[in-house]
């Protein structure tokens, strides 16, 4: 036990203050996310929407990410991180209240994406954040301490929405309005007087010292021009595409093929926060350093892909859970990696634009995932549907392992002409 003990005391050693503070506030806002596991359920079942219906509101939602992420970068760059993390979690959490009045589906359209686009804005904003205030040696483990914090909140918010769903579903806007209002007022009290909120003054576009190449963070000055980024955040969506099936196809599939209640939902969804919260940041601390990334994200999106062929072994409860459990393991394997990638190959005066860009992806993938889902599985079977998904993990994972790879090598051929600059 003593030794357990002090694996986590090493994990989480060396963070700084600021960063446990930005994870705080991170787990208060995500402790209140009740709506959106349960949206599709609240669609079908509490206002008569078919599933394709279900599936173009969740796709709305997913298209006022794009757009808040697109938006919450350039602010980011223009007017600095404090402001567009305090506006997003404010106003957007205040957003929640008028889905109280809202039942026909234009109406419910068009506020899950003014919703969306508010509340995304946070992504890029905070991703900017985390790297201002962390440790340049600490920047992976910085991002898995806020996962770490958004998964403990996602076992909390979703099993916690399950019991309310159970008495009102319209409970769930009240109490995701509320989390997201006090996670916008403990930030303001603690950052408000922080260094690092304006933003960076911008540099040259291209400096050469001693007539060496260029560093990658000075060649590179915008993501949009960096073919080999935008090669990687569209495999990243595609990655995306399949785990957000979470959030859309797979509580339906539970509802309506293994006829769970809200609260049996909730706790599975719940399950993947959970395991996260327990393994990541030892993960990331014991393997991070150890074992390519090369190797580790495409492997983690095969035992995604794993996880949905596993639903189709037969019709048994415990699938359901091991199949989360891979699904996790997944999320353990890719993500704090990825968002490690996009921070390296950025500098200070272009992070907001480059981590725009990367949340811009996942919120890509939050249009696609739940139209395609819903179709694939309302015009063939829920079988088809996590076949089709298992094969296209095969295809994410083989475009990962190049792309990360040809990354990690022109990283390391860069640094080498610094050094010998």
């Amino acid at each position: 036990m003593k030794k357990i003990l002090r694996l986590y005391r090493n994990a989480f050693g060396g963070l700084s203050r600021s960063a446990w503070m930005l994870s705080l506030i991170m787990f208060i806002n995500r402790s209140g996310a009740m709506v959106i596991p349960f949206l599709g359920v609240y669609l079908t079942e509490a206002l008569g929407f078919t599933m394709k219906e279900a599936g173009i509101i969740l796709s709305i939602y997913g298209l006022g990410a794009v757009c808040g992420g697109f938006l919450g970068g350039w602010l980011t760059d223009k007017i600095g991180h404090f402001k567009v993390q305090f506006f997003s979690l404010t106003v957007g959490g205040s957003l929640y209240f008028m889905f109280l009045f809202l039942e026909k589906f234009e109406h419910i359209a068009i506020g899950v994406f003014v919703l969306s686009l508010v509340n995304d804005m946070l992504r890029p904003a905070n991703a900017s954040s985390i790297a201002h205030y962390a440790k340049p040696e600490n920047v992976t483990r910085a991002f898995s301490l806020n996962r770490m914090a958004l998964n403990l909140g996602f076992s909390i918010g979703p099993a916690l929405g399950g019991m309310i769903a159970a008495i009102s579903y319209k409970y769930l806007f009240v109490g995701d309005a509320l989390g997201c209002m006090m996670a916008g007022l403990f930030f303001y009290i603690y950052f408000r007087n922080k260094q690092g909120h304006r933003p960076q003054k911008k540099v040259a576009t291209e400096t050469i010292v001693n007539d060496a190449t260029p560093t990658l963070s000075e060649k590179v000055r915008s993501p949009y021009t960096d073919s080999l980024y935008l090669v990687f955040v569209l495999l990243n969506a595609g990655f995306a595409m399949l785990f957000f099936q979470l959030l859309s196809t797979l509580p339906l599939y539970y509802r309506q093929v293994y006829v769970l209640p809200e609260q049996s939902i909730g706790g599975l969804l719940a399950l993947n926060g959970f395991i996260v919260f327990m393994i990541e940041m030892i993960f990331v601390y014991l393997i991070g350093d150890k074992i390519k990334k090369s190797w580790l994200i495409p492997i983690g999106v095969l035992v995604l892909g794993l996880s949905f062929a596993i639903l189709n072994l037969g019709h048994h409860i415990f699938l359901l859970y091991i199949a989360m459990a891979l699904l996790s393991f997944s999320e353990i394997l890719v993500m704090p990696f990825m968002a490690t990638i996009s921070v390296e190959r950025s500098n200070n005066s272009n992070r907001g634009s480059y981590m725009g860009l990367y949340t811009i992806s996942y919120a890509a993938a939050h249009v696609v995932a739940p139209y395609m889902g819903t179709t694939i599985a309302a015009r063939y079977s829920f079988d088809t549907l996590w076949w089709v998904l298992s094969a296209f993990a095969i295809v994410v994972s083989v475009g990962l392992y190049f792309v990360v790879k040809k990354i990690d090598q022109k990283k390391f051929t860069e640094q080498i002409a610094v050094i010998g600059a």
